[in-house]
């Protein structure tokens, strides 16, 4: 019987900048045609950003599946981004990120989690939905709209 890789996060470091890069371009490069345009995290700085976000990175065994962006703020766990490698899709790693996340909030004494995303990714927002997050709020942004979400946590 084949043994399956063990998940482990790591905070990513400074060392990570150009990984961080390729692995949110890879995740984000298949809502192009969806949007007409790079998605923002595809245009972000990321010498910049990992410098003010907290990156936790997500290894299947050796290899690098995704990861979670995300802000402590006074009264929430803000997540900036979340995705997966196209290879590693499918396999329920989103929500393994997001239930990490949502520890790291019970931990920090945070009890909600907020996020915003594309109303044109409409799987994530099912996903979001599915992990118990409820829409407080829609706006325009560029060609498009902006959801807003968020999920109230237990300690």
């Amino acid at each position: 019987m084949p043994h399956e890789p063990a998940l482990q996060f790591r905070a990513a470091t400074m060392d990570d900048v150009a990984l961080v890069r390729d692995i949110v371009r890879a995740a984000y490069s298949k809502w192009i045609p969806v949007i007409g345009r790079e998605p923002s995290p595809m245009k972000a700085d990321y010498d910049e950003v990992l410098r003010k976000h907290q990156f936790t990175l997500l290894h299947e065994g050796p290899k690098v599946a995704g990861l979670i962006e995300t802000t402590l703020e006074d009264d929430h766990l803000w997540i900036e981004n979340v995705c997966v490698l196209p290879a590693h899709q499918g396999k329920g790693f989103g929500k393994t990120l997001l239930r990490y996340a949502e520890e790291m909030a019970v931990e920090a004494g945070r009890k909600e989690i907020q996020l915003l995303t594309n109303a044109a990714f409409e799987a994530n927002i099912a996903l979001y939905e599915r992990l118990g997050y409820i829409i407080t709020g829609r706006e325009a942004y560029m060609e498009g709209t902006t959801v807003y979400m968020k999920k109230r946590l237990e300690a």
